[in-house]
């Protein structure tokens, strides 16, 4: 039961939202940012991108098809309805948590899952005028806490004021494997670079025929080259790009030695600085399933799943080889990067969805006909 938590959320600009507790009696503190999608909500929370941030969930009635059990998973043994296997955000901001949900798989409500986890949540707040605040001003750090007590907002302003900001937070060895896993057992092999890799993408890497090394985002050039790829994909993730200074370090290395690679979210990111461009922080990010890309080549716009904080500023491209593959329908940033001659693509959108459209799933099979015809052109050499 959640009637007797009391929850209070302040901004760093002195607002402060008073609602009602569910999930577990906690206070926390991470960036607030939003997310415009009507349902996954089991795959967001548990996607490893949104480490140490506190989720805003727009739209207005959360939790009303309940949470399934971890244990169903699909043949190759990855979470069938998760992103990995935990809850990654620090907290969850909505309108109405759903106390009865309905669903042949639920096990268990919202807040149920929450409280097993221990992750506090707000309801009850005005959703609407809170992410109008947040569009307005950008994204801030808050705080946020949940209590069968009293709680003091000038503790929590206090408390917030001496914390560290978000981008100056290094998340990478909390999201990324310690050690290497094996996934599949297809003929050519892929070494998946993880900086917090939703397991979606590893699952659609299997599909296509893929054997796929999962190595920690600070792997060094031998440990990947000891498994002779045949590709190289870095992983979505947490944090300000810039802090993944070994994985830029191995990127640029890969680079130089000409092994396709595809870059996904924070991978787009991560390529982009591995070869001499710039990245910087957008107001409020783009996340949600309902985000319109334009492929440039085929002038097609496509609906896609997103979730990031920070672009890559396409005047920083010059003189580094790669160009503006697809840029975002509304911002005009760059959704999409390609290597003029080397085979080199990124995406900032989430091609495997999870939640949302699985409309450019063809993505991978660019990737993959990448690595062929490398492969071919080496062979014939």
């Amino acid at each position: 039961m959640t009637e007797s938590l009391n929850a209070i959320l302040v901004l760093e600009d002195g607002s402060v939202w008073i609602g009602k507790g569910f999930g577990y009696p906690k206070r926390v503190i991470g960036e607030v940012v939003f997310n415009t999608g009507m349902t996954g909500y089991t795959e967001a929370l548990t996607d490893p991108s949104y480490r140490g941030q506190i989720l805003v969930m727009t739209y207005p009635l959360i939790g009303n098809y309940g949470v399934p059990s971890y244990n169903i998973k699909d043949s190759w043994g990855l979470p069938l309805h998760f992103e990995s296997e935990r809850i990654q955000v620090n907290g969850l901001v909505v309108y109405e948590a759903c106390d009865a949900p309905s669903h042949v798989l639920s096990k268990k409500s919202l807040h149920e899952w929450l409280y097993e986890e221990k992750v506090p949540g707000i309801q009850g707040i005005d959703t609407r005028e809170l992410t109008k605040r947040l569009r307005s001003k950008g994204v801030m750090m808050g705080i946020l806490e949940v209590s069968q007590n009293d709680i003091s907002i000038d503790n929590l302003i206090n408390e917030l004021k001496n914390t560290k900001r978000y981008d100056e937070i290094k998340f990478a060895h909390e999201v990324s494997t310690k050690k290497p896993i094996i996934y599949g057992n297809g003929n050519e092999t892929i070494v998946l670079i993880d900086c917090g890799v939703k397991v979606s993408i590893i699952r659609n890497l299997i599909e296509k025929g893929f054997r796929v090394i999962r190595l920690p985002y600070n792997t060094n050039i031998d440990e990947v080259l000891a498994y002779n790829p045949k590709g190289i994909v870095l992983s979505n993730g947490p944090g300000n790009p810039r802090s993944f200074t070994e994985t830029i370090e191995l990127t640029r290395q890969l680079i130089d030695m000409n092994i396709p690679i595809m870059g996904i979210c924070l991978g787009n990111q991560i390529l982009a600085l591995g070869m001499g461009a710039d990245t910087f922080k957008l107001k409020y990010g783009h996340r949600g399933q309902n985000k319109p890309s334009i492929n440039l080549i085929t002038k097609k716009s496509y609906v896609t799943s997103q979730n990031h904080g920070f672009a890559v500023n396409p005047d920083s491209l010059k003189n580094t080889g790669l160009e503006v593959w697809w840029i975002n329908a509304d911002d005009k940033t760059v959704e999409g990067i390609k290597h003029k001659n080397k085979p080199i693509l990124a995406v900032q959108f989430h091609p495997e969805a999870s939640p949302g459209p699985y409309d450019t799933l063809f993505v991978f099979d660019i990737f993959r006909e990448k690595i062929h015809k490398h492969n071919m052109v080496r062979i014939y050499a």
